[in-house]
């Protein structure tokens, strides 16, 4: 019989996060697939589990996955875990799990912490609908595609984001989707977990200054526009939408009106923020 592949969820930060049956399943498996082995030892030392370790990282996964899978299929059961929360979250795990299933290998979850749900219920914006989009791209002209892909949904939007694009992230999501109430989630469960609330304005001037804090931060982007700031935004901000659009091949009339939605204005309003913008690069 073929053994079990155990996706296991470990501590984003606090050890004291693991469940009992996450101890309980790493200490019975034949072997561990981590994302890096020294940092899964140090969670293993701490609650005295003794199980063999291998990598198993984005470097490596493709053939460590056919390794894994040889294993399972000896009868030997597995577990993966990535250096904090969920594997398969931003984080190795997909391939591995594909493989065992689609060569008829269990695979159980054992479920735990992941740093996007932490973020979300204790953000204060709506969590009965949230999109959760990964990292966002790490070229600005990428990133804003992107943003304006996602513009449109009507749910809560989860990134997540490293310290050192925090301040573009922000200012590329003001211009493209609007003045919106945003929550930066740091360090969580640590000694310095910091959660920052405010418009997307405000964050994006606190993190102009160069400062990056630290660790990967959860950024999370509130579905509505707020009333009346689309209204204070600069024509730069419509320049912006109808170029990002017309570079996806959309049409002139079309770009304008589809960014007239998207800030909360009529279109007349749209096409004089723009016509006035354009006359200025002009002059």
């Amino acid at each position: 019989m073929a053994g079990t592949l155990y996706v296991v969820s470990t501590p984003i930060g606090n050890l004291e996060d693991i469940t009992h049956r996450a101890v309980r399943v790493l200490s019975e498996v034949g072997l561990i697939a981590c994302e890096d082995t020294r940092h899964t030892r140090k969670l293993l030392n701490h609650y005295g589990i003794k199980t063999m370790t291998v990598s198993y990282h984005e470097h490596n996964e493709r053939e460590r996955a056919v390794e894994l899978l040889e294993s399972l299929e000896s009868g030997l059961d597995v577990a993966i875990v990535s250096d904090a929360g969920t594997p398969g979250i931003s984080d190795p795990g997909f391939r591995i799990v594909r493989l065992a299933l689609e060569n008829g290998v269990p695979v159980v979850p054992v479920p735990g912490p992941t740093a996007l749900i932490s973020a979300l219920v204790a953000s204060g914006l709506p969590s009965d609908e949230f999109f959760f989009a990964g990292f966002l791209p790490a070229r600005s002209g990428q990133r804003r595609t992107r943003l304006l892909e996602l513009s449109s949904i009507p749910a809560t939007l989860v990134f997540y984001e490293a310290p050192h694009r925090i301040a573009g992230s922000l200012r590329d999501a003001r211009e493209i989707l609007g003045e919106r109430e945003a929550v930066i989630a740091r360090e969580l469960t640590k000694l310095h977990e910091e959660i920052l609330r405010g418009r997307l304005s405000e964050l994006g001037q606190r993190f102009s200054s160069g400062e990056e804090g630290r660790g990967e931060m959860v950024l999370l982007i509130d579905r509505n526009v707020i009333e009346g700031a689309a209204r204070e935004s600069d024509a730069s901000e419509i320049s912006s939408i109808v170029v990002a659009l017309e570079a996806e091949g959309v049409d002139a009339r079309s770009a304008l009106k589809k960014a007239a939605r998207k800030l909360g204005i009529s279109r007349d309003e749209a096409y004089r923020r723009l016509t006035a913008e354009r006359s200025r690069e002009k002059g």
